[in-house]
C-alpha cells in the first residue's frame, strides 16, 4: 500500500467518505489511520442513514441508551456527535503532527440550507458541543450558506463547504472564506487556527451530462446548432459520444486553476503573511458510477498540491489494491479541459446551469436522506422498546 502515502507527499490527502460506529469500535478506522491509508473522514445524512441501517446491533444499544426521554432528533444528535467525536479522537495524533490532516466533518441539517441565521446558529452549537480542534462543520454552498460561511469563518470556526458543482459556486465560496478571514483578523483572531475545505462534486456532473449527451445523440432532445427538422450527422454524433465522461474532470481542472489564481494573489497573500491557510479544494463524489469508466477515474486524474480526495470504501479499496500516483494530474491537459466545456456549451449543455440544478437536487436529496434517517432511528427505537416489553412479559409469565 503506497498510493495514499504517495498522494500525501504530493500535497493531496486521501479521506474516507464513510463513518460508522462499527468502523470506529472494531478498530478498522484506527488501522487505516495507522497504515497511512486515510488522513480524514467526511459524513452526511446519507452516510449516517446507511450506517444505522447496516449495523443494527451496533446502533440498537446506543439508540436505547440515548432514547431515554428524548425525541428522535435528540437521539440522532447524540448518535452522530458520539461517532464524530470518537472519530476525531482517533485522528487527533496525526492532526497534532500536521494540522492539515486528521479532520472529520459533521453536517448542519440540510433543511437549514435556505436560512443563513439558523445555519450559523446550528454550526456554532455543533462546534461548541464537539469542542475538538479537528472537526469541520459542514455547510452547503447555497446563497444563504455562503453568507453563513463568511460569518462562521469570521468567528474562527473551521468549515467544510459542501454541494459545489460549478465555477460560480467555487468562486463565491472562496471569496466568502477570504472575507471571513478578514473579519477574523480584524477581531484579533489567529488566522493559522482557521481551516476550510471546498467540497467540489465530480461524478454527479458526469452522470447528468452523460444523460443529456445520450438524449442529444438519440434525438430525444435537440442541440441549438441543429436546424429544426434535421437530425445529427454520424460525425456530429461521434463528437458528442467523445464528450461522455469528460465533463467532471474538466470541471475540476478549471476550478483548480481558479484556486491557484485566487489564492496566489491579493487579498489572500496579505492574509497568508499573517498565518492564513488556503482553502483546499476537496474532490467529492469520486466513486465511479458508470461501470464503463475506470474505478479510479476520479482519483488518479485529480492529484495535486493543497487538495483532498474523499472517496467511498469501495474506491479506497481499489486505490489500495491497484492505484498509481502518476503525478500532479490536476495540472495536466488544462487546455483540453477548457475545450471540453466549450464543446458541451456549443452542444447546448452549459455546465454552470447543470451545476445549479445539481446543487438544488443535492439539497433535496440530503433533506430526504435526513428525514429517512430520523425515520430509521424511530423504527429502531420502537423495535428495541417492543423487544424489551416482550421479554419483560415473558419473564413475568414464566
Amino acid at each position: 500500500m503506497t498510493a495514499p502515502i504517495d498522494y500525501r507527499r504530493r500535497g493531496q490527502a486521501v479521506w474516507l467518505d464513510s463513518i460508522s460506529s462499527k468502523m470506529i469500535r472494531s478498530g478498522q478506522l484506527a488501522a487505516q489511520i495507522e497504515s497511512g491509508a486515510v488522513y480524514g473522514v467526511t459524513s452526511n445524512p446519507t452516510i449516517f442513514g446507511l450506517a444505522i441501517k447496516n449495523n443494527e446491533g451496533e446502533y440498537n444499544a446506543s439508540i436505547e441508551k440515548a432514547a431515554e426521554g428524548k425525541d428522535t432528533f435528540a437521539i440522532y444528535d447524540e448518535l452522530t456527535q458520539l461517532d464524530i467525536g470518537e472519530g476525531a479522537d482517533l485522528f487527533r495524533k496525526i492532526h497534532e503532527k500536521n494540522p492539515e490532516d486528521g479532520w472529520i466533518s459533521l453536517e448542519v441539517l440540510p433543511s437549514l440550507a435556505a436560512d443563513a441565521d439558523k445555519t450559523v446558529a446550528e454550526a456554532r452549537r455543533l462546534h461548541d458541543a464537539l469542542h475538538r480542534p479537528n472537526v469541520f462543520i459542514k455547510v452547503p454552498a447555497t446563497a444563504e450558506g455562503v453568507d453563513a460561511i463568511r460569518r462562521l469563518i469570521g468567528e474562527g470556526i473551521s468549515i467544510n463547504v459542501t454541494l459545489m458543482f460549478n465555477r460560480k459556486h467555487y468562486r463565491d465560496v472562496a471569496t466568502a472564506y477570504i472575507e471571513g478571514l478578514k473579519e477574523h483578523a480584524s477581531r484579533g483572531g489567529d488566522l493559522s487556527k482557521v481551516h476550510s475545505v471546498a467540497s467540489f462534486f465530480v461524478s454527479r456532473v458526469d452522470t447528468m451530462i452523460d444523460k443529456r449527451l445520450d438524449d442529444l445523440i438519440s434525438g430525444v432532445s435537440r442541440s441549438p446548432r441543429t436546424p429544426p427538422g434535421e437530425s445529427l450527422s454520424a460525425e456530429e454524433k461521434a463528437q458528442l459520444v467523445a464528450l461522455k465522461g469528460k465533463a467532471g474532470l474538466a470541471n475540476c481542472k478549471v476550478v483548480y486553476q481558479d484556486f491557484l489564481e485566487i489564492f496566489g494573489k491579493e487579498p489572500f497573500t496579505s492574509l497568508k503573511a499573517k498565518g492564513a491557510r488556503v482553502q483546499r479544494p476537496l474532490w467529492a463524489s469520486t466513486g465511479t458510477k458508470n461501470p464503463a469508466y475506470s474505478d479510479l477515474m476520479y482519483v488518479e486524474n485529480l492529484i495535486g498540491p493543497d487538495t483532498v480526495n474523499t472517496m467511498p470504501e469501495k474506491t479506497l479499496a481499489a486505490l489500495l489494491d491497484h492505484g498509481t500516483c502518476p503525478g500532479d494530474t490536476v495540472l495536466q491537459d488544462i487546455d483540453e479541459a477548457r475545450r471540453t466545456l466549450a464543446a458541451l456549451k456549443e452542444a447546448g449543455i452549459d455546465i454552470e446551469q447543470v451545476g445549479e440544478k445539481l446543487q438544488e437536487d443535492g439539497v433535496v436529496l440530503f433533506t430526504k436522506a435526513y428525514d429517512e434517517l430520523l425515520s430509521t432511528i424511530k423504527e429502531r427505537h420502537d423495535a428495541v422498546q417492543k423487544d424489551h416489553v416482550t421479554k419483560k412479559i415473558a419473564t413475568i409469565t414464566s
